[in-house]
């Protein structure tokens, strides 16, 4: 019998691009779920009734645990997960499932990994940050750590056009990283750093060029260092083209007061605002995405950079790419590793590279 999948939040512009890739890559009966049938964006169903759609809210603990004790893949894109309790990853080890997530945040990150030797000892393989960023990002740093004796440093920088071609939720998450300052790996220690803040310029490929990114919070900036324990510095940033989108959330993250940005219908307001006016802006400045990890290390006796880009034209589709090949390589049984990692420590290069040249992603690698 055919593995059955459960995508939850599936209905949503990451989850139906998750459903898309996995019924173009694979025979998997899908389950889709929202939280109602009107609600969202509906996936392709030209697939010959490969998706199916289940009305399914994640408060309905019953219908939850049914809907999962029917799957054998758990993939969980119902964000933004700032706001979400790991309730569907114990689920899924309680019944023996298989999980995979599109999370993005390092409060829920924390959560999830506490739960690894439960994982393991129940034979479930949960992979963590699947997506592009963080995700194909994850991995490009691991594709490039292997080039070194040893690796150092760790600069990833992302760009995205416009709405990206996501939802409000994408819009959501961009603000609530914005609420707290949080910690980053630099010269072996911990230190505390500002949202949106210390714009650098960085060279991206066409059609972009040369643009600013500010640090942003990301689950990498603790998971690297913790897969790669010789590399003493983690830089995450992230900008948005058109420019002016980066001084206005500088703005909302420096001048408008803390107390206001933390709470959730300011989130709402700013998220609402955001994605209007990226409806408009997306006609001239596309939806898409762009990702360059450069590493720093050791090889041969000298220093050296590995510098790895990529470009899609569509960032939820690009995301839907990351999670979706994850999901075959469980579903055909290649990728096995019982406990909850983060994507770098999960997925070994050769599988990486083998799934990206399925979906026609190419990875871009020079040495500077």
């Amino acid at each position: 019998m055919t593995d059955r999948v459960l995508i939850l939040g599936g209905r949503g512009r990451i989850g139906s691009s998750v459903a898309q890739d996995l019924a173009t890559h694979t025979q998997a009966p899908i389950t889709i779920t929202g939280r109602s049938a009107e609600f969202g964006k509906a996936v392709s169903l030209s697939s010959g009734g490969q998706v199916q759609f289940l009305v399914l809210d994640l408060a309905e603990v019953d219908k939850l645990q049914d809907a999962i004790a029917n799957s054998n893949l758990v993939i969980h894109c119902a964000g933004p997960f700032h706001y979400r309790d790991t309730n569907v990853l114990e689920t899924c080890i309680a019944q023996g499932v298989n999980y995979v997530d599109v999370s993005d945040h390092r409060s829920y990150t924390s959560k999830a990994l506490n739960f690894s030797e439960q994982a393991a000892a129940a034979g479930v393989t949960a992979i963590i940050n699947t997506g592009i960023f963080p995700g194909i990002s994850n991995s490009m740093v691991r594709q490039g750590v292997e080039q070194f004796d040893k690796p150092e440093k760790i600069h990833l920088s992302y760009l995205v056009s416009g709405s990206g071609g996501a939802g409000i939720t994408v819009m959501r998450t961009t603000f609530l990283g914005l609420q707290y300052p949080f910690e980053t790996w630099i010269d072996g220690k911990w230190e505390i750093i500002k949202p949106y803040s210390e714009r650098e310029l960085v060279d991206f490929p066409p059609p972009y060029g040369r643009t600013g990114v500010y640090w942003f919070d990301m689950p990498e900036t603790f998971t690297l260092p913790k897969a790669f324990p010789s590399v003493k510095t983690v830089i995450t940033k992230f900008g948005s083209v058109p420019d002016f989108y980066n001084h206005l959330t500088w703005i909302a993250a420096h001048i408008f007061p803390k107390w206001l940005m933390q709470r959730r219908y300011m989130i709402e307001f700013l998220s609402h605002v955001s994605h209007s006016m990226t409806d408009v802006t997306n006609n001239f400045s596309g939806i898409g995405v762009a990702v360059r990890s450069e590493v720093t290390g050791q090889k041969d006796g000298e220093t050296a950079v590995y510098c790895s880009t990529v470009v899609h034209e569509n960032t939820a589709v690009a995301s839907g790419c990351g999670t979706g090949s994850i999901a075959q390589l469980l579903l055909e049984g290649k990728l096995k590793k019982p406990g909850v990692f983060a994507v770098e420590e999960a997925l070994p290069t050769d599988l990486f590279e083998e799934v990206m040249q399925s979906r026609g992603i190419k990875i871009n690698h020079s040495w500077l």
